[in-house]
């Protein structure tokens, strides 16, 4: 009988450490899955806050005309132009093209469904999504004006007066080929950063100076800006519009 009661008291004692086990698993369990989604619902969040952040920004820019976003057009320097090099020339996607001025207004570039020139309907780009500069180029030759904006916008409040100018060339009008993407710190090693005290930048491939052949009269076009500026954007694209470009009829 002695030998009966004490397997009885171990089967017992085995029962509930297994119990106590099963209990600690529960518990654990449910701390995973509660900090899982805590941590599921930071994330979804933030996520959503972004979204709802960058809405507001773009609304706040909403009721305002294109030249009262951003600062004065004084904030920018003299419009300068410089005679292209001649090149239209289409390399590979695979080919990696450096370019002598910063931005580029021309020259060489890719062509490719999908890929170069960028589509129409973007208008807006950050250093995760923007193209190639070799797409972009190809952009410049259909007529597009290109806001180029460095890193200390793009870490700025600026950045939502360069979203809000961007948001104003919507829709399927030809004269909305605008762009507005950063020059980034790879860009700057490449091809140079932008004169002393300029964090932005137009640049334009135009057909309108002066010369013997179509070739010579082609000019990159550039402007430089201290801030953002919806007014010289404004005075730029209408002194260098779509239509004034090596292919202003191309999508």
């Amino acid at each position: 009988m002695a030998d009966k009661s004490r397997k009885q008291d171990r089967q017992a004692l085995l029962e509930e450490l297994r119990n106590k086990q099963r209990s600690t698993n529960r518990r654990r369990a449910l701390l995973i899955a509660g900090v899982g989604g805590v941590i599921a619902a930071t994330i979804i969040g933030f996520a959503v806050y972004g979204v709802l952040h960058e809405r507001a920004q773009e609304k706040a820019f909403d009721d305002l005309p294109l030249d009262d976003i951003g600062a004065a057009a004084s904030t920018c320097g003299e419009i300068t132009t410089q005679q292209t090099d001649g090149s239209h020339e289409h390399p590979s996607i695979k080919t990696q093209i450096t370019y002598d001025t910063a931005p580029p207004a021309y020259g060489p570039h890719w062509s490719q469904p999908n890929v170069a020139p960028a589509p129409f309907g973007t208008k807006f780009y950050t250093e995760k999504d923007r193209p190639e500069l070799e797409a972009l180029v190809h952009n410049l030759e259909h007529g597009y004006t290109i806001l180029w904006y460095d890193d200390s916008v793009a870490d700025s409040d600026q950045l939502d007066e360069v979203r809000g100018i961007a948001e104003k060339f919507r829709g399927d009008n030809p004269n909305f080929k605008f762009i507005a993407a950063p020059w980034t710190a790879d860009d700057e090693s490449e091809s140079g950063s932008f004169p002393d005290g300029m964090h932005l930048a137009l640049s334009h491939w135009a057909v309108s100076g002066s010369g013997d052949s179509d070739t010579d009269k082609e000019r990159g076009v550039y402007q430089y800006c201290g801030e953002p500026s919806g007014a010289a954007v404004k005075e730029f694209m209408s002194q260098y519009p779509y239509s004034d470009s090596p292919e202003p009829n191309a999508a």
